[in-house]
């Protein structure tokens, strides 16, 4: 059985950014990721936010530096599942596919994974013109007419980059004004390409081999309307991926790990950092800074004992 300082469970900007103070620190931390490092931060075109980057810089680019650099302070990177973590004494144990790694400490930035709508016909059309990453399938729709369920800013910023393929974008909300930030929201407004669909939700997904009409119900009335398009991408939230310590740690009634400041969840040597806990803002910027914060936390911890 192997053994390490810190385990970090994760590969998103939070884990890299933890992995990049741990090694720093010289303790002996291993990273685990069961696809490849970078989390969904992988799947966005574009980044305006992050400081430092005045004209922008794609999620993929971002993520394949923080890696770039979190090896070269020496983080040991594995490609491996993490199936649970336990306690044993002062130690704890992580189940991997791999084997089983005892840490004095381990950092949880498992992220989140996409709020599925549970309208009828998604699961059966999933990959057939549902998708939950425009990034990753936009270019599959040239000419096309799709539809983009949600208001937020994952929803608009990923509207406005279909509009470099399809020929018509439809985004549905449930509301009549969006929550996304004012900046995202004028690039929606303003691109012609854009069609809005206030007040309503998607109750259906036609479609038998692939995409080809939403049914949408007006919340105000339940006049229901069938919108003929060939792909819906949906937004509509996401789920924290904290199974691994459910039972073992706070977690709130959504699931997101409850943590103090210093990233400390409710059993000594577990901490959490990004957007799998509890907090206002899921943010890149957000969740580098609680992954620095964590390992910091995690190396005084080990100190401790």
């Amino acid at each position: 059985m192997a053994s390490k300082d810190l385990v970090i469970i994760g590969g998103g900007p939070a884990g890299l950014s933890a992995g990049i103070y741990a090694s720093r620190a010289a303790l002996d931390a291993v990273l685990l990721e069961q696809a490849l490092p970078g989390g969904l931060v992988m799947s966005t075109e574009s980044i305006e936010n992050y400081p430092g980057f005045s004209d922008s810089i794609g999620g993929f680019e971002l993520m394949a530096r923080m890696e770039s650099q979190a090896r070269r302070f020496g983080l040991e990177i594995i490609s491996t599942e993490v199936k649970g973590l336990k306690p044993a004494g002062n130690e704890l144990i992580i189940v991997t596919g791999q084997g089983e790694i005892t840490a004095g400490a381990a950092i949880v930035a498992t992220g989140v994974q996409p709020q599925r709508l549970n309208a009828r016909g998604e699961t059966e059309l999933t990959g057939r013109g549902v998708s939950y990453c425009a990034t990753c399938d936009g270019p599959f729709f040239r000419s096309k007419r799709v539809a983009v369920i949600g208001g937020g800013d994952a929803a608009v910023e990923e509207a406005v980059y279909l509009t470099k393929f399809a020929e018509k974008v439809f985004i549905i909300h449930r509301r009549g004004e969006l929550r996304a930030t004012k900046v995202v929201q004028k690039k929606a407004f303003d691109n012609s390409k854009i069609e809005f669909v206030w007040h309503s939700v998607v109750d259906e997904i036609h479609g038998t081999d692939s995409v080809k009409a939403v049914l949408t119900r007006d919340v105000r009335d339940n006049t229901k309307n069938l919108l003929p398009v060939d792909g819906a991408f949906i937004y509509v939230g996401n789920i924290p991926v904290s199974g691994i310590v459910e039972g073992l740690v706070k977690l709130d009634e959504k699931g997101f790990i409850i943590t103090d400041e210093n990233m400390h969840t409710s059993h000594p040597g577990i901490f959490a950092a990004g957007d799998v806990r509890k907090k206002m803002l899921r943010q890149v910027v957000t969740a580098v800074s609680d992954g620095a914060v964590a390992a910091v936390a995690a190396e005084k911890y080990l100190e401790g004992i």
